[in-house]
């Protein structure tokens, strides 16, 4: 078995993604991951060894075919507050807007509900939404790219992530993972003051455009209750700004406003939403999506991207899209 090294010590990006690839490929204890990842994560993780350990995973995963244009927008997890799923919502209303969307997710690992677990709730087989994944992208413009599915590598790693049952380097992997390789992505990290060493994460890695956010609460989407640190990245560089809602006139809302629950909980908040709900869930929903409508190029600014996000779920578009989506995925 490998030693890996102790995690007082900052490793190159090369160091990472080799002891990373130990980690993947099982040449290491689950005594030892454990270790490793709790040790790593209360010492703060660099960029470098993001970056590294992403790479990693990228070179074990199963990919899927996509359109050029496919985006993601998901959340690292792990920020404690146990929201409803506000980047599933948000999936479903860009894709509504003819953007591809090639949702890369999970089950819970330290929240109560995850993407999949929320989308099982509502009625969509998550076995068979993994096997016609590269048919509902090209067809209907969204697919769910279950984890489990396209990163093998990551079975022993789950039941370890759940028994530490807080946040890790894994909740950083996943988003820079994507197995359909998109070169568009909106990403809420749960940490507003580490931002900037995500964005220099992605930004080692490139993208065509990528936005980090993070609520200043330590919410890992935009936030409704205060301010948010965004990092646009670009190619190989990024940008810091600060960004609320009141960029595309939404009344501000505190984050207990759209505290969610167990996946059924969290389906049937969705399910209102999706049928015209009005309230701080729609808010949040229309903030993120405007913001990744923007990152996709397909709105040329938030207030175009908000008005994008509320015609389709206004119009019933973001609803019918889900029902397709679950006949589909039989």
């Amino acid at each position: 078995m490998k030693r890996l090294p102790s995690a007082s010590e900052h490793l190159t990006e090369k160091e990472a993604e080799e002891a990373f690839g130990w980690i993947l490929d099982g040449e290491t204890s689950e005594e030892e991951i454990a270790r490793y990842l709790i040790e790593m994560t209360e010492r703060s993780e660099t960029a470098e060894e993001i970056a590294g350990a992403a790479r990693a995973l990228r070179a074990r995963l199963i990919p899927v075919d996509a359109p050029e244009n496919a985006i993601d927008c998901c959340g690292t997890g792990g920020d404690g507050h146990h929201t409803l799923n506000v980047s599933t919502a948000v999936s479903l209303v860009v894709a509504a807007n003819g953007v591809p969307v090639a949702k890369h997710g999970n089950r819970a690992a330290s929240s109560k509900s995850g993407a999949a677990d929320t989308l099982e709730a509502l009625g969509l087989d998550m076995e068979a939404a993994g096997r016609t994944a590269e048919k509902t992208l090209a067809e209907i413009g969204i697919c769910f790219l279950f984890a489990k599915n396209h990163h093998p590598a990551m079975g022993r790693i789950q039941p370890i992530r759940q028994r530490i049952g807080k946040r890790t380097i894994f909740n950083l992997m996943g988003p820079l993972s994507n197995p359909a390789g998109v070169k568009r992505q909106l990403i809420g990290i749960a940490r507003p003051g580490y931002v900037p060493i995500y964005a220099d994460a992605k930004a080692r890695l490139g993208t065509e455009r990528t936005m980090i956010v993070s609520g200043d609460e330590g919410l890992d989407e935009l936030s409704l209750a205060g301010g948010n640190e965004v990092a646009d990245v670009t190619g190989n560089a990024f940008e810091m700004r600060r960004v609320d809602a009141d960029i595309i006139g939404l009344p501000h809302s505190p984050v207990e406003a759209i505290r969610g629950g167990d996946a059924t909980h969290n389906a049937k908040a969705l399910k209102s939403l999706l049928d015209g709900t009005p309230g701080p869930y729609r808010d949040a929903v229309i903030f993120n999506a405007a913001a990744t409508l923007v990152v996709s190029g397909e709105a040329e600014n938030w207030l175009a991207g908000a008005g994008m996000a509320k015609r389709a779920l206004d119009s019933g578009a973001a609803s019918r899209l889900l029902s397709q989506w679950i006949e589909m995925a039989r």
